[in-house]
């Protein structure tokens, strides 16, 4: 069976997303670090500059612009966020969690979902970027291409600095599981200089530095697909060669 034969690669989609451990930190901390994330995201492309306050309507949420410079209420989504069974105390150690998008339609449309301040050991915090869908979305083939998506990725390690981030498509994390929780090796990868040095890696990847928190590997110029052979086959080698540098913990 090929790549191309597998049901997931039907419709490639793709995403971004950053990950790290234990960190307890209260709302306003978390509402620091999605100001700055939204800062950083708005020079990016302009289909990542505007956001919205969760409301019940698409067309509601039109109306309540979400800015940087809220703090009050960026910092009081988060208060919100809080995790607990119904009827049941706060699980403070799962931290706080919101979802809010940049007002796009069916297909066309970004999210992100942020779980802050959460010490649990079992429950990693995360920050991830959904993005609009190939074929159905008149600023996919612009947003997903390698210099949004690396943007996109150096402005998750900078606010929220975390252990690793990556931008893929939801094929290839299929394909490279492995009962694995991560990190993942995508199209876009960052690794915090906590979990080691990235070695040489062969062309035509690219490597470059986060100022002084970590590595960007970028695999290839052109948007990274499970039906390219040769794109799965370099994720693979530079996969092998990050764990053999210790940066990837095999299982």
């Amino acid at each position: 069976m090929t790549a191309t034969d597998r049901p997931w690669t039907r419709l490639e989609t793709y995403y971004a997303g950053a990950y790290w451990g234990t960190r307890r930190e209260v709302p306003e901390d978390c509402g620091r670090r999605t100001a700055r994330l939204l800062e950083l995201l708005a020079p990016c492309d302009p289909f990542l500059a505007h956001w919205y306050k969760p409301t019940r309507s698409l067309k509601d949420a039109r109306k309540f612009p979400l800015l940087p410079s809220d703090m009050p209420t960026l910092t009081e989504m988060f208060r919100r966020g809080v995790n607990r069974e119904k009827g049941k105390p706060v699980i403070e150690k799962l931290g706080f969690s919101v979802t809010f998008g940049n007002g796009g339609g069916a297909y066309d449309s970004s999210d992100l979902s942020i779980l802050c301040g959460c010490y649990s050991e079992v429950v990693p915090n995360c920050c991830v970027l959904s993005l609009p869908t190939l074929g159905r979305s008149p600023n996919a083939e612009r947003v997903i291409s390698a210099p949004v998506l690396t943007h996109a990725v150096r402005s998750m390690a900078l606010a929220m600095d975390p252990d690793w981030a990556v931008a893929m498509s939801q094929a290839y994390r299929g394909m490279d599981d492995e009962d694995r929780g991560g990190p993942w090796v995508g199209w876009v990868t960052y690794f915090s200089k906590q979990r080691g040095t990235v070695p040489p890696l062969p062309a035509p990847v690219r490597i470059e530095p986060v100022e002084d928190k970590g590595t960007l590997i970028v695999l290839t110029p052109e948007r990274f697909t499970v039906a390219n052979p040769e794109h799965v086959a370099l994720a693979r080698r530079v996969r092998e060669l990050l764990t053999r540098a210790g940066l990837i913990k095999p299982r």
